[in-house]
């Protein structure tokens, strides 16, 4: 049993290295999204549009990678995918016209999407095997990737160019992976009982009452990746261009949401504990509301980097949770539902957002994260009885 507690701690380490790596590779383009808008020289609309390769790459490679997943196992796959990425998120700064740059976008994204099916999936077996809910850990391991990411962004922005830098972030990205991917590969995936038990269960996890269920908390995780995705993609922007931040500072309001949604998701675990499932989702999607709110319709920076931070600790958890506990009623195929909703939710962001920004305004429609916050909330408190059932 001793044995069998280290290999699961070393398991746990590497798989949140791979959170990390992927939150620190994701930021760091992220926070270039202004000097690449610059250099071609994009509308609002045809950014988003290039934006969408991201997000569609993602989603339309979920269901492929699961496959793969299945077949290969998850720790591969989660290594394959780590190269794949740390080498294509070098690529758009290679580009000149928002067609190529939504090209390039539709790899980095299918590498993207691959990697996060891959290591969600590992996470939601080795929760299961520890039967503790410590989801919003790796989730927390994420966000301080991109925390870091955003940082070194803001550092090297006035310094390097969106070229260098992402350049750097492939060396890094392969040197990572170089050191982890090993370790991830020597260890078996855990095997839960309640996965071993055949059979009778089956039927029960795939009713009509439980695939609604696994819909609902899907619907929770792609209102939660809409707004991630949001002020992934368009926070900086509206830092820089509506209220007139320097890049640098620009920059940081990305890392002041992901170091609000670390700090939301290393207290996730003790959160869920004393307060449930459903009050911490209801709480995060209210405080994400209010904001958001703030963030995108304050009129001095100091104001709208508060509510990017109050944004992220309101939304730190919900994506975790709606994988997690569509995962317990489902099994792997709650997972992908919820998952694939949930970058959904990603996938229209960014091209709802470059439209309503031509439309009426930037900060107006950012307030389309505050919106489908409260959503959240109002579908997990309206559901409350049936989740808990």
């Amino acid at each position: 049993m001793p044995g069998n507690g280290n290999s699961l701690t070393g398991l746990r380490a590497a798989i949140t290295v791979f959170f990390a790596l992927d939150g620190f590779v994701f930021a760091g383009w992220v926070v270039r999204i202004p000097a690449i808008k610059e250099q071609t020289d994009a509308s609002a609309s045809a950014l988003g549009l290039a934006l969408l390769g991201v997000s569609a790459g993602a989603v339309v490679t979920m269901i492929l990678t699961g496959r793969l997943c299945r077949r290969y196992g998850n720790h591969r796959v989660t290594v394959v995918c780590a190269v794949l990425l740390s080498l294509s998120v070098a690529l758009p700064p290679l580009t000149h016209s928002a067609l190529a740059l939504g090209l390039v976008l539709l790899v980095f994204g299918a590498a993207y999407g691959g990697i996060n099916v891959a290591f969600n999936s590992a996470a939601v077996d080795l929760v299961a095997a520890l039967r503790r809910p410590i989801m919003p850990s790796f989730h927390a391991a994420f966000s301080l990737g991109g925390m870091v990411g955003a940082g070194l962004g803001a550092l090297v922005a006035g310094s390097l160019s969106p070229t260098r830098h992402l350049l750097l972030l492939t060396v890094v990205g392969l040197l990572v992976t170089a050191v982890a991917g090993p370790v991830l590969l020597r260890h078996e995936p855990p095997a839960p009982p309640e996965r071993e038990r055949p059979a009778e269960d089956a039927p029960r996890r795939l009713d009509g009452r439980t695939r609604g269920l696994v819909l609902v908390f899907g619907l929770i995780a792609g209102c939660t990746a809409y707004g991630e995705g949001a002020l992934a993609d368009w926070g900086a922007l509206h830092l820089e261009e509506d209220l007139d931040a320097s890049p640098g500072a620009a920059a940081l309001g990305y890392s002041c949401f992901a170091l609000a949604m670390t700090v939301g998701r290393l207290t996730g675990t003790t959160l869920l504990e004393r307060l449930g499932r459903t009050r911490t989702v209801v709480a995060g999607g209210a405080t994400a509301a209010a904001g958001m709110l703030l963030g995108s319709l304050a009129p001095a920076l100091w104001a709208a980097l508060l509510g990017y931070a109050v944004t992220g600790i309101g939304l730190a958890n919900l994506f975790p949770v709606a994988v997690e506990r569509a995962g317990a009623l489902a099994g792997p195929s709650g997972v992908a539902t919820a998952s694939t909703l949930g970058y959904g939710g990603m996938l229209l962001g960014p091209p709802a957002i470059g439209f309503m920004a031509d439309w009426f305004s930037l900060p107006a429609a950012l307030t389309s994260v505050a919106i489908l916050a409260a959503v959240a909330a109002v579908i997990g408190f309206a559901t409350r009885r049936a989740a808990a059932g």
